[in-house]
């Protein structure tokens, strides 16, 4: 076990930690190209006038046709559930708020599906920021000691969040509107200043726990209430990478790496959130 300050000690070996961390990797590698080719068809579909006046997320379930709703319980419920469980098989807080506005939060106003495609940016950006934040005050020595192992994890984590940022990103450009580059969510002050605050690993897992329970869960309840069919394909895409994440995080934190059979949506975040 690794201590570090605060009496926080890694609870499971780093050598497993390495180990679930290269297996997130591998997974993150495997969706890359079919969340690429899903959210270019999303750009087509918005284009065409397939999506921009539809349902936003979360602010209520609508119905979802028997399709959509057979892809929901394949791809962003089975899916996700497995994935939690491959973390899982051989052993058994709220995000960053109020931070500087979006460049383009005077000018543009995302409507529809894309303001849902504009929430999934800010909620990477901020997680990209929360673990950039973390690795910063882990070099300068205010967490205490911290597990190499550890450390790659946060590096993997932070460059697949940058990776479904820049999927989400080409979606807004490719439906000529700008892309976000900062983080314009209303939380985002009351998170840098939590993550500021935290004073070993365990804390800073616990924080980034949350975020990433945030963000799955708002691409799974994304599934029921985006128009667009590749819209709900890429959100389905990226849902059970950050839902791998969460299990990984637990482990960290000593946790039960799969709380739910499924992932639950009551921790979704609303496209209210959003500053622009």
């Amino acid at each position: 076990m690794s201590t570090a300050r605060g009496g926080w000690e890694l609870p499971i070996g780093e050598d497993e930690l390495v180990r679930l961390t290269k297996d997130l990797d591998e997974a993150h590698r495997e969706t890359l190209p079919v969340m690429r080719v899903s959210a270019a068809g999303l750009v087509e579909q918005i284009r065409a006038g397939g999506s921009g006046d539809g349902r936003e997320v979360p602010g209520r379930a609508g119905p979802a046709d028997p399709g959509r709703r057979r892809f929901l319980l394949g791809a962003g419920g089975v899916g996700a559930a497995f994935l939690l469980a491959a973390c899982s098989g051989e052993k058994e807080g709220a995000a960053p708020a109020d931070g500087p506005a979006s460049p383009v939060a005077d000018t543009v106003t995302y409507t529809g599906d894309l303001k849902v495609v504009a929430l999934s940016v800010a909620l990477e950006n901020q997680a990209v920021g929360a673990y950039r934040a973390t690795l910063a005050a882990a070099k300068a020595g205010r967490l205490g000691t911290v597990p190499p192992a550890v450390s790659t994890f946060v590096t993997t984590a932070m460059a697949q969040h940058a990776d479904h940022a820049k999927a989400w990103n080409a979606v807004l450009t490719g439906a000529g509107k700008p892309a976000i580059t900062d983080v314009p969510l209303s939380n985002q002050k009351s998170v840098t200043a939590a993550l500021g605050r935290a004073k070993n690993v365990g804390e800073a897992a616990g924080l980034a726990l949350q975020l990433e329970d945030q963000a799955a869960q708002t691409y799974l309840f994304a599934t029921y209430n985006v128009k667009s069919a590749a819209g709900i394909e890429t959100a389905a895409t990226i849902a059970p990478v950050e839902a791998m994440h969460a299990a990984i995080l637990r482990f960290v934190l000593g946790q039960y790496p799969v709380p739910d059979a499924f992932l639950p949506v009551d921790k979704a975040a609303k496209t209210s959130l959003l500053t622009v």
